[in-house]
């Protein structure tokens, strides 16, 4: 067991990660076919659905990971992988 006194020496620090040189080395695995952050994207819908979709994200319903808000789109117009999250409500 730690001593008292090494416990007391210990410093946590919190803080922003350096997100400029994240974004230069993931952007270059995307560009080079390495990385494809998309795959977490779960639905994508219009502005009008954001309540609805912003209630299911934040009572961490099943299938909700990221969304995607399009301004001007239509229920219509949603992808049909992406459908069915919607309909199934």
């Amino acid at each position: 067991m730690p001593s008292v006194s090494s416990i007391a020496s210990q410093h946590r620090r919190t803080g922003q990660c350096n997100v400029k040189a994240y974004n230069r080395e993931l952007a270059n695995l995307i560009h080079h076919g390495k990385a494809k952050p998309s795959f977490i994207i779960s639905h994508e819908l219009g502005l009008d659905q954001a309540p609805d979709a912003y209630n299911s994200f934040d009572n961490r319903e099943d299938g909700w990971t990221k969304v995607v808000l399009k301004p001007g789109m239509a229920r219509r117009e949603l992808a049909p992988r992406l459908l069915r999250f919607v309909t199934a409500a």
